[in-house]
């Protein structure tokens, strides 16, 4: 019996706890529904062409396809993978204070933050 199985078998308040936070989390993520008006309200102001952050970044996150195609630095969503994506980081907090996004702005609320890391680590489809 490996020892993680162990721990948790002797822990069963635990066991039940790690269900429960995994039954909380959003999950099926619709970009049509939920990422794009995040994107809308807190992103496109600036990241659209014409706008400091796309002369600055080269990014535009008016639409599925630019928002995928990245910026003057790659790409800013790798499906699958929440973690190295720079959407995710910037939002996050996990880039440099001075990057940080939304840029001169409050912090996204930690419900938007979660439903584009779901969405990254479903493979940020276009649904």
């Amino acid at each position: 019996m490996n020892a993680g199985f162990k721990a948790v078998s002797r822990c069963p308040l635990a066991a039940v706890a790690v269900l429960a936070v995994a039954a909380c989390a959003p999950s099926g993520v619709s970009y049509n529904k939920e990422v794009q008006p995040i994107l809308a309200k807190n992103c496109s102001e600036c990241h659209a062409p014409g706008q400091k952050g796309f002369t600055a970044s080269g990014l535009d996150t008016t639409s599925y396809d630019k928002l995928m195609k990245g910026g003057k630095f790659g790409p800013l969503v790798k499906p699958g993978d929440a973690l190295s994506s720079s959407l995710n980081m910037l939002v996050e907090g996990r880039a440099h204070s001075s990057i940080q996004m939304p840029h001169g702005r409050a912090k996204l609320p930690d419900k938007d933050i979660e439903i584009l890391k779901v969405w990254v680590n479903e493979g940020a489809k276009n649904n």
